[in-house]
């Protein structure tokens, strides 16, 4: 009598780091959802700077507005509504999976969860780092092109400028991966957003009522009032985080969602 062992066979991973990237790549852009963010990202960060720039009239200025007049800082007014369209990309690259039910046939390809998320995270950072690096260099260039004479005008060669450019579109991107944290910890898609504007819209007002030695003290580590404070204001701020420390706190925000996000995925049925 032959004796028959059966063995439940386990599945196999067929998808490395590139293959997955490639096949979220291949995600990202076939939705349209993804352009019609990108489409808001740049009509708030260059339809906005336009918008504040060309009304800005230096003639009619006091002495005081002059002194603290800051084009390059002007120049972002958009990224309020900037940030908020990058983090709902972020959010929704994965939180649709998971109303559509996709994301059981991604995780039986590819059983290492934390694998599928670092390859979300690196098409998300890296779209939506180009396209805030592009948007930011445009709406510095269209902001200063609607600046009439004899404003002063801002030139990268200016110390801080270039600095601030650059942060300006680094800035959205964090929060991009930020919101694709939440959005793995969450799994829907309007409670992902709405955590997110509580994140960058909500505390801050909440500190409000709770006097100026408490919004000075812990505003300054608020992720909105880092990039209006430290990433895009050439001229230093009162109570706020120094540039670089600035970003290394919101690197900091998008690493610790991603992680618990990720933890989050390999503990919890998909």
């Amino acid at each position: 009598m032959t004796a028959v062992t059966l063995t439940r066979e386990q599945p196999r991973d067929r998808y490395g780091f590139r293959a997955l990237a490639t096949s979220e790549w291949l995600k990202l852009r076939s939705v349209r959802s993804t352009w019609w963010t990108l489409l808001v990202f740049a009509a708030g960060m260059i339809g906005i700077a336009i918008l504040v720039l060309s009304h800005q009239h230096w003639a009619s200025m006091n002495a005081a507005d002059r002194a603290s007049f800051d084009p390059t800082n002007d120049s972002y007014a958009g990224l309020a509504l900037g940030q908020l369209a990058v983090g709902v990309l972020g959010v929704l690259a994965i939180t649709t999976e998971f109303s559509s039910g996709l994301i059981r046939a991604t995780f039986a390809a590819a059983p290492r969860r934390p694998l599928v998320l670092a390859a979300k995270t690196a098409v998300v950072g890296a779209v939506a780092l180009v396209a805030g690096e592009i948007l930011a260099f445009a709406a510095f260039a269209a902001g200063e092109a609607v600046l009439s004479a004899p404003a002063p005008h801002a030139t990268l060669a200016q110390p801080g400028v270039l600095r601030a450019v650059l942060m300006a579109g680094a800035y959205p991107a964090l929060v991009g991966l930020i919101g694709l944290g939440l959005g793995a910890v969450i799994r829907h898609t309007a409670g992902a957003i709405s955590a997110l504007v509580g994140v960058l819209f909500v505390l801050p007002l909440i500190l409000v009522p709770l006097g100026t030695s408490i919004q000075n003290s812990v505003g300054q580590f608020m992720p909105m009032i880092i990039a209006e404070n430290s990433l895009t204001a050439v001229k230093p701020v009162p109570h706020s985080l120094s540039p670089g420390l600035g970003f290394a706190v919101l690197c900091l925000y998008a690493v610790a969602a991603l992680a618990i996000g990720g933890w989050a995925l390999a503990r919890r049925d998909a």
